[in-house]
Order: C-alpha cells, then sequence, then structure tokens
C-alpha cells in the first residue's frame, strides 16, 4: 500500500527494544515511515530490537531526531495525531490525511503532560471498556491506528 504522501509512525523515546522493532516492521510492511525521538531507551544495536524486526530492517525507512521539540518545530501542527489514554476521543473520531503523524509516548510514562495540554484537540484514545486494563501494547496500538489511516486515505481495505 503506497499514498502519495506516506503515513508516519512516531515513537517519542521508546524504552522496550521489541515494541519499536515490531512497529519497524509494521512500518516496512506498510511503507509507512518510523520515526525514533531520542533519547532512546536502549541501543539500536540491541538484540532484542533486531529479533522484533526480523530481516525486515531494509526496507523500513527510519528518520532519527535529537529531541521531542526538534521533531515538533519540523512538522505542520494539522498532520499531528497524539494517542494517550489521558484522553475520551476514540482515534476513529480523527480524520487522517495523507502524510499524517501518529505520535506515541514512551511505553511506561506516555506522552509529556504539556504536550497534551498544547495538542488536547490532537489528541485520540483506543477506548478500553474493561476499567482494569491501564493501556494496551504500544506495538498494537500503534498498528491499530495506522490500520484505520491507512483505512481513510485508500479508501478501500487493505489486502
Amino acid at each position: 500500500m503506497t499514498t502519495a504522501q506516506p503515513l508516519n509512525i512516531v515513537l517519542v523515546e521508546p524504552e522496550i527494544p521489541p515494541n519499536t522493532g515490531s512497529i519497524a516492521r509494521l512500518c516496512g510492511a506498510t511503507d509507512t515511515v518510523l520515526h525514533l525521538v531520542h533519547p532512546l531507551g536502549f541501543s539500536t544495536d540491541d538484540k532484542h530490537l533486531k529479533r522484533a524486526g526480523l530481516d525486515y530492517w531494509q526496507h523500513v525507512q527510519i528518520v532519527h531526531w535529537d529531541s521531542f521539540d526538534q521533531f515538533l518545530q519540523a512538522q505542520n501542527e494539522l498532520d499531528l495525531f497524539f494517542f494517550t489514554t489521558k484522553t475520551r476521543t476514540a482515534y476513529t473520531r480523527a480524520l487522517f490525511r495523507p502524510g499524517a503523524f501518529l505520535i506515541f509516548g514512551k511505553e511506561t510514562k506516555g506522552l509529556p503532560a504539556d504536550i497534551l495540554k498544547l495538542y488536547h484537540e490532537r489528541c485520540y484514545t483506543l477506548p478500553m471498556p474493561n476499567t482494569n486494563i491501564r493501556s494496551l501494547n504500544l506495538a498494537m496500538t500503534a498498528g491499530i491506528v495506522l490500520y484505520e489511516a491507512i483505512r481513510q486515505n485508500s479508501g478501500e481495505s487493505v489486502k
């Protein structure tokens, strides 16, 4: 699936190598650009990271950013979509356009509170009726949201 402008997944200071590896594999499979915002909680040489991505790394376009501020300053605000458990607006309410940036925070803390406040109208969540569950796995969440964005931009189901 290729659009005129590729979709983008942004991981802000990811901490768990297998999550990042799985998301990298997802990005490779969907021609989505992966943005990694430093500092990372692991080395990109980590064996768990490489194992999760299997032998697909050569198919993944990865962009590294020194800081979240540097990333934000380089983007058009209308292309930014932030995902958090700290809102009630479902991800299905977002209108993703080609080139959208799907932004996810670190596994243990999520996105910074000041960013969520600043961009509150651009924050979305995956509804979870069972309140005993705090959150979904980052890679699972990224996959669900990415495929919704692909669906919206393709006008049909992904094959």
